[in-house]
């Protein structure tokens, strides 16, 4: 049973936002000073509407770099175009999940799909990009989360956005790799960085202010705003930062997985061996004291990941 949350937020209108670069939906402005070329994506999945919200509002608002280039990427249109908000969940994506496809072999392979479509034609944006704030939602309320990946240059740029309060330090899906984890973003000897931020539940008012005020942050952080602009973004209160090492993703290997509990993410199972699921008839269970319980899921289908594992880093 999936739960239904109310819809708070209007999906915006993206048609002034076509773009200028040849590429449907991509905004490039550069600066006439030298610098860092910064991505801001949104809608790898179609209903995470969050995002969007942010560019749009940076769109409108003429945001610009005080040097190097900004772009501004709407990803997965075709989805988002049938975005209903009486059947939000149904337009994540068309034909398969787009933060799943980010790979050489993937991209440069056989398969076909409306995504892995866009995601081709996406990639010289990604490719070119020194660094990528890519801007997500969650299926359950709480505290929103910068999912960094496990190089350590991420997480120092994490620290730099200094929010939000979460940093998740995780391998990724077994179904396949996200944008974060693309090509370089996740080479330790490049010096390009990739951040995706969790904003909040997916229809929450509170997602938008999070990821809008996130944009402007990771903007200051990496540069691109004038040192005032940079102040002002980077004053704004923000809760301490703690660390999760995740340890492990649980991947649902049956058709049957059910969570013992209808947890909804940063629950801390204070001891070892504790049951969290049933997947078939096989326990799920924490594997060390004080497990920290990150972003279960509601899409339990086999191969998909239900849960990752971690614990608060001293």
């Amino acid at each position: 049973m999936v739960d239904r949350f109310p819809m708070e937020l209007v999906a915006p209108d993206i048609a002034p936002h076509v773009g200028n670069t040849g590429i449907p939906y991509v905004t490039t402005l550069r600066a006439a000073v030298s610098g860092p070329h910064i991505v801001l994506a949104a809608l790898i999945h179609g209903n995470e509407i969050c995002g969007a919200i942010a560019l749009d509002h940076l769109l409108r608002h003429g945001i610009a770099p005080a040097r190097g280039a900004l772009t501004f990427a709407f990803c997965n249109v075709e989805a988002y175009r049938r975005f209903d908000p009486e059947r939000p969940n149904a337009s994540r994506y068309l034909d398969e999940d787009m933060n799943r496809l980010w790979d050489r072999a993937t991209l440069d392979g056989p398969r076909r799909s409306t995504e892995l479509r866009r995601a081709r034609a996406l990639r010289p944006v990604f490719d070119n990009a020194d660094y990528l704030l890519d801007l997500h939602s969650m299926q359950y309320g709480g505290a929103p989360l910068i999912l960094a990946g496990i190089v350590d240059k991420s997480v120092e740029l994490a620290r730099r956005i200094r929010a939000p309060g979460v940093i998740v330090r995780d391998h990724g899906h077994a179904a396949g790799p996200r944008l974060r984890d693309y090509d370089a973003f996740a080479d330790p000897a490049s010096p390009r960085a990739a951040l995706l931020v969790e904003c909040g539940q997916h229809w929450e008012e509170s997602a938008a202010d999070v990821a809008t005020v996130t944009a402007y942050r990771f903007l200051a952080a990496c540069g691109a705003l004038t040192p005032e602009a940079s102040r002002k973004a980077l004053e704004i209160t923000a809760p301490p930062q703690r660390v999760i090492e995740v340890t492990e993703a649980i991947t649902v290997a049956s058709d049957d997985f059910r969570f013992a509990a209808p947890y909804r993410g940063l629950e801390v199972i204070p001891r070892a061996g504790t049951e969290i699921a049933r997947d078939g008839g096989r326990a799920v269970v924490t594997p060390y004291d004080d497990c920290v319980l990150v972003m279960p899921s509601q899409q339990l289908a086999r191969g998909h990941t239900a849960v990752r594992l971690g614990r608060y880093a001293p």
